[in-house]
């Protein structure tokens, strides 16, 4: 959080703009002033007067009318920049080309941020039913088996720390008990790699696997596969790409 050059206390007008992106960030499309003032809590006036410096500044775009707000290109910009410049993104395309075409299915490379997956990389099914994914997508990490992989890395007290007791459900069959999911994260420990039984989309099956390179784990692979396409033949297939994935971007980021 930034701070002022006198004292530790955050820089009001910093903290606003910041608060202000990830608000639009978060919800696409075109908001009133009336909704986001609402949501974000700040005065009025100071409110409309830092929408404008963001507009003219090119970070927050507006309607013909000019009552209405969301996300800008500059965004779009520092977002692309920061995929372009991360090593282990560059580092893992080979590996996710090749679990791509090994699998045949969707493949997503993601980010533990907070209690959240944000995905950093994707190949794209070549099959007609396919999960949508793109690259910056934010998932709750207890929902997804990316999220478990790297949850499971951390210690029981670390998870207990990061998540509330109660958590956000779904669909119907996302665990939302923390202790619940605790149990399974050390199940994930024993047979190294997380599952994701319909817990974020109905009809879709996700594999997950940490990489290593780091403790606890930072990113994780996933591997997507409809539940309709899913056979105990190609899910062995599945988990021994993974492995075989994960084990090459052991080797391959071990200089980061």
């Amino acid at each position: 959080m930034p701070t002022s050059d006198t004292g530790g206390a955050p820089v009001k007008s910093a903290v606003r703009t910041v608060e202000l992106l990830e608000y639009f960030a978060g919800r696409p499309g075109l908001h009133a002033l009336a909704a986001v003032q609402e949501a974000v809590g700040y005065p009025k006036s100071s409110l409309y007067m830092l929408l404008r410096t963001l507009v003219e500044l090119g970070w927050v775009e507006t309607d013909a009318t000019g009552t209405r707000y969301g996300i800008g290109v500059r965004a779009l910009l520092v977002g692309t920049a920061y995929i372009d410049g991360d090593e282990v993104v560059a580092t893992a395309r080979p590996t996710l080309d090749r679990l791509s075409d090994d699998t045949t299915e969707t493949i997503q490379l993601a980010r533990l941020d907070g209690t959240d997956v944000v995905c950093l990389a994707t190949r794209r099914s070549p099959h007609h039913l396919r999960p949508f994914t793109r690259v910056g997508r934010r998932l709750p990490a207890h929902a997804t088996a990316l999220g478990k992989a790297l949850l499971a890395t951390h210690t029981d007290e670390q998870v207990r720390r990061l998540l509330p007791g109660t958590l956000p459900a779904l669909t119907e069959h996302t665990l939302t008990d923390r202790e619940e999911l605790i149990e399974e994260l050390r199940a994930i420990r024993e047979r190294g790699y997380a599952v994701d039984r319909e817990e974020n989309t109905l009809g879709l099956r996700c594999f997950g696997i940490a990489l290593p390179y780091r403790t606890p784990a930072r990113d994780a692979v996933s591997c997507s596969v409809p539940v309709a396409r899913l056979t105990q033949g190609h899910e062995q297939l599945v988990r021994e790409a993974l492995f075989d994935a994960r084990d090459r971007l052991a080797l391959a980021t071990r200089r980061l």
